[in-house]
């Protein structure tokens, strides 16, 4: 289905509907070039309070918890370099349909509950909302009705809450227990990592261990071929020491673009900043 195609409406979702263990759909919310910082921990907060089974943080790995009022302790983080490796382990592992949060041609009204299964909503940039580019990598798109005049959009982390109030209704997630005026909030479990950073799993951490040490041994065997290169040159009659003098400048030149290189993930969690003309925030 196309990301312009209607969503089918689906029905309350009920214990019988998913097989695997889920008595209901599981949650999931990504954030990518969101700005401000009080956003991203007030989107936190409301994953928490709407059952929400994982945040996908996109870009950097460090976010300010700042509104968050400590329920990022209660959440669960899954760190992604690329937009697109965030979305290809929620379709591929996760089982996920990706709705973004827009106001665009073909999205349907979140009081619809247009949902089929697992979902995983992704929210745009405070100013300018969904690019191009995250819009094509939707399965499809809902958006929040408005009744008054006097704005054009909501805030980010608002939209966040209202669509993931409506998604826990439609899954039947059980309601948290309430104590007076406040619902019970769980015991704070024990922090393994620095507050407002997100570490990489353990099968990530081996991949990138197992991905440097085959990086290495490469580098090692260019180096070795490079001395053979330079003992053939000196037996030619000296000729090959210009040869090798040129291969070290170019390998200097190439270690230096990529240095360069490594920076250039950054843009992902720098895209937008700044950009407030579009949308209010």
């Amino acid at each position: 289905m196309s990301a312009s195609e209607s969503i089918p409406v689906a029905e309350p979702c009920s214990s019988t509907m998913l097989a695997g263990g889920f008595a209901q759909p599981p949650c999931y919310i990504i954030t990518h070039s969101v700005s401000k910082r009080h956003n991203i921990g007030t989107i936190v907060r409301s994953a928490t309070a709407f059952g929400v089974k994982e945040v996908c943080l996109v870009g950097s790995r460090q976010f300010n918890t700042f509104g968050s009022h400590g329920s990022d302790a209660h959440v669960a983080f899954k760190h992604f370099h690329t937009l697109q490796q965030c979305v290809q382990h929620l379709k591929d592992v996760e089982g996920c349909r990706v709705l973004g949060i827009e106001i665009c041609e073909g999205a349907q009204p979140v009081q619809e509950h247009p949902f089929t299964g697992p979902t995983a909503f992704l929210l745009g940039n405070e100013g300018q909302g969904l690019s191009e580019r995250q819009m094509a990598l939707c399965d499809g798109f809902v958006y929040i009705p408005q009744h008054g005049a006097g704005t054009a959009s909501l805030n980010v982390a608002v939209a966040a809450s209202i669509v993931l109030h409506h998604f826990a209704v439609w899954a039947a997630y059980p309601e948290r227990q309430r104590e007076g005026y406040k619902f019970v909030v769980a015991e704070k479990p024990q922090r393994t990592t620095a507050r407002g950073v997100v570490r990489d799993s353990d099968d990530v951490v081996r991949q990138q261990r197992q991905q440097r040490r085959e990086a290495a041994a490469e580098d090692e065997s260019a180096w070795g071929q490079g001395l053979f290169d330079e003992d053939a040159g000196e037996n030619d009659g000296g000729g090959g020491g210009d040869g090798s003098d040129e291969r070290n400048d170019g390998d200097e030149c190439d270690g230096g673009d990529a240095g360069g290189g490594a920076s250039g993930g950054v843009e992902d969690g720098e895209g937008g900043a700044g950009r407030e003309g579009g949308r209010p925030s």
